[in-house]
């Protein structure tokens, strides 16, 4: 079931609620402590069906999905929480071990997801992407404000 581990000297709202989704325990762990660490709410799925739950319960700005899961693959729970959030759609990031690329991001999703980040990717440097797509978003957000 989902949980949300939530660091008490960090306001909520000094950072964005973050929803991963992993059914590889080690994994899920490693990636949440980053991310905790660096001040984020997080909240934790072991496959896709709970993590459409735990979007829905914890409304995350960032979904971070693994690709092959049991009872819900990566690409359905995207697809889903995409479909659920409607015009608030969070960045979306799909997981996998099937590349070692380098991160990057599409110009329309695909696979449900806009971004794409190898599993071999060190849980810090993911960290940072986030941060960054969340920085551009508030950015474009303000622009589109001001037109």
């Amino acid at each position: 079931m989902a949980e949300l581990c939530l660091i008490p000297e960090v306001p909520m709202s000094a950072r964005e609620k973050v929803l991963i989704i992993d059914d590889d325990p080690f994994f899920l762990k490693v990636l949440s402590d980053a991310f905790t660490e660096s001040g984020f709410a997080v909240a934790t799925a072991v496959n896709g069906k709970d993590g459409v739950d735990a979007y829905l319960s914890h409304e995350p700005g960032v979904v971070i999905s693994d690709l092959i899961m049991p009872q819900m693959g990566g690409v359905s729970t995207c697809l889903e929480i995409s479909r659920l959030a409607g015009a608030r759609e969070p960045i979306i990031i799909l997981l996998t071990s099937m590349f070692n690329e380098a991160p990057h991001e599409h110009s329309v999703p695909e696979m449900g997801a806009r971004v794409h980040i190898s599993k071999s990717t060190k849980p810090v440097d993911i960290v940072i992407i986030v941060e960054q797509l969340l920085d551009r978003k508030k950015y474009d957000a303000h622009r589109s404000e001001e037109y």
